[in-house]
């Protein structure tokens, strides 16, 4: 079960959140604040799982105070304002959920903070086979087996996946590298990461995967073949 505790200005929201959370076996609201201070003061003492925070509130708002934590925490923002999601995304909140909240919309929230905690415990055990991208204001949950490769656009990741549709992500290449297996995955071009299991040749400076081929840069050749032929 995750510890959550909630923050909105609006004793009617948090009222809301409280029905919410008491429909649901996975979460125990262990408080809720209507003052984010109290708030701040009260996580610095009881850390918790999850976060439910209002964005808009006179005397800090959700933002600001998500930023000033000191741990990391999982957060869930509430706000009845759909133009602070771009913002939401930037601070990797799990979700954002608009007022009215629906108990479909909050099951499918609690669901995503549920599956992140469990990955983040097994990534800790080094035994996680799916990693979690943000993209599209959403919290994704991909299989490590069924990436096909991973390809960089600038500021952007293209994630092919088996039979889903590509999943396009701001990152760099590097913080792809560290999510993913160093063991199963392998950067061969400053615009491509592939898996070892599915190569299936390789000739000359060009690896094919299915119908694909994919060049090796001069950079990464000698990694590569070290890796490849051992």
């Amino acid at each position: 079960m995750m510890n959550a505790i909630a923050i909105d200005d609006e004793p009617l929201a948090l009222t809301v959140i409280q029905s919410l959370c008491d429909k649901s076996e996975r979460i125990s609201l262990q408080k809720v604040f209507t003052q984010p201070s109290e708030a701040v003061r009260y996580l610095h003492k009881y850390p918790v799982d999850l976060i439910f925070c209002d964005i808009q509130m006179p005397a800090m708002t959700g933002i600001n105070l998500v930023k000033s934590l000191r741990q990391q925490t999982m957060v869930i923002f509430t706000t009845a304002f759909s133009e602070y999601a771009a913002v939401s995304y930037e601070l990797n909140a799990i979700d954002y959920l608009l007022k009215p909240i629906n108990l479909k919309r909050f099951t499918q929230a609690i669901n995503k903070a549920e599956e992140y905690l469990d990955y983040i415990h097994k990534k800790d055990n080094n035994a996680d086979k799916n990693i979690f991208v943000r993209a599209d204001f959403n919290l994704v949950k991909i299989p490590l087996a069924d990436i096909l490769y991973i390809e960089g656009l600038a500021d952007y990741l293209k994630i092919h996946i088996k039979d889903r549709k590509p999943i396009v992500a701001r990152m760099p290449m590097k913080e792809m590298m560290e999510k993913l297996n160093s063991t199963e995955f392998i950067r061969v071009h400053r615009s491509f990461i592939l898996p070892f299991s599915k190569i299936e040749a390789v000739r000359g400076s060009t690896i094919f995967i299915a119908d694909q081929e994919f060049p090796i840069g001069r950079t990464y050749a000698e990694d590569f073949f070290s890796r490849y032929s051992s």
